[in-house]
């Protein structure tokens, strides 16, 4: 077989991103919301990509009121809000008008101190991999982006 997998995804116009596993054993990923650096935990079982309420003013988000109840890691029916029309950009991947959810994230990193790691700003989930056509190569720690045509 001729090139490599990174090869092939590159020359499909993709592009790749490092991505750094945790003592948790979650991959993170830094990326850009609103112009402002971040760390963030990369969730495939996450359906929508958060950050905590604490990013507000860090990534200059605007807010609005969610009916919607969030639940994961262990908790459930925590209050949310929106935010949407967010600029994020990861490596050369950007989008506009990304929607967020926010919520308490404070037992998702009091989680990942209790195990060594440092707190994250947020969870990248599967509507941003979706939307990059997203490819994670588990043994090298990239994930491959869909750049736009």
């Amino acid at each position: 077989m001729e090139g490599t997998l990174g090869e092939f995804l590159l020359n499909k116009g993709y592009t790749k991103v490092k991505l750094r596993f945790t003592k948790t054993n979650h991959f993170e990923i830094k990326a850009t919301l609103n112009g402002v650096k971040g760390r963030f935990i990369l969730d495939t079982g996450a359906s929508n990509s958060c950050v905590g309420f604490e990013a507000v003013n860090t990534f200059n988000l605007k807010v609005k009121d969610s009916e919607i109840m969030a639940a994961g890691a262990g908790a459930i029916n925590m209050e949310t809000k929106m935010s949407k029309k967010n600029k994020l950009k990861i490596g050369r991947w950007k989008q506009n008008k990304v929607v967020l959810v926010l919520f308490n994230l404070s037992h998702v990193n009091t989680a990942l101190i209790n195990h060594n790691s440092k707190p994250v700003d947020g969870i990248i989930g599967a509507d941003i991999l979706k939307k990059s056509k997203a490819i994670i190569d588990y043994e090298k720690k990239y994930i491959y982006l869909k750049l736009e045509n």
